[in-house]
């Protein structure tokens, strides 16, 4: 009898926690396409909760804030969905390739590859928060904390590149991530593809040859 009941707690709680998931997952598609439609300012959370079909209680006990919520928007954004957020960004496939390819140059080139999808989905969000940012001191912070965690990301990629001995010698690791972190950035993608009209090819074939202009040894 008591394996009985170990055994259905162990389901009950696993239940729960795939209910919590789907939960939270619910409402940061709402809370994408409101944020998408309306803009940060012009988005309740009980029109998200509404949305969602939670109470507004549910998000802040999920998400803390508005812009915790909205910070986990734009990660799903960058992901590719909320389920993949949910997966450290080493494990994603895409970026699991990147990390394993030997060949540096061919290594430029994937994670070039992959840079138009993140900015054609992360874009709007992005420019959403940075226009926020100027007056919300909340938002402020947030785009603080995204962009840290950007640049931490690229030094880690700047380093995996050094220790293979594939930087320029004369260029110091965290020089390298400057670059990667500045050629990669939101801004640039806006000023190429939104602004002057760049393919998505035309922009990731450029990326990919920039990065090794100024990275790799000849």
């Amino acid at each position: 009898m008591s394996q009985i009941v170990k055994t259905r707690r162990r389901y009950d709680s696993r239940r729960r926690r795939d209910q919590a998931a789907q939960t939270r997952r619910d409402i940061v598609a709402a809370a994408d396409g409101l944020f998408r439609a309306r803009g940060y300012s012009g988005t309740s959370m009980p029109t998200i909760a509404a949305e969602a079909g939670v109470v507004v209680e549910t998000i802040y006990r999920a998400f803390g804030s508005k812009a915790g919520l909205f910070k986990a928007v734009v990660e799903a954004a960058v992901a590719g969905g909320a389920v993949r957020a949910e997966t450290p960004p080493e494990d994603r496939p895409a970026i699991r390739a990147v990390i394993e390819e030997m060949d540096p140059r061919r290594q430029l080139e994937l994670y070039a590859a992959t840079q138009p999808g993140i900015h054609r989905r992360a874009g709007p969000l992005n420019r959403a928060l940075a226009g926020g940012a100027a007056t919300d001191p909340e938002l402020r912070v947030l785009l603080l904390e995204l962009e840290a965690q950007r640049l931490a990301g690229l030094g880690r990629m700047a380093a995996l590149l050094a220790e293979r001995g594939a930087l320029r010698a004369d260029l110091p690791v965290d020089e390298a991530r400057d670059i990667i972190w500045t050629l990669c950035s939101p801004a640039v993608y806006d000023l190429l593809v939104v602004d002057r009209g760049w393919t998505s090819k035309r922009y990731r074939d450029w990326l990919a040859s920039a990065l090794a202009r100024e990275l790799l040894d000849p």
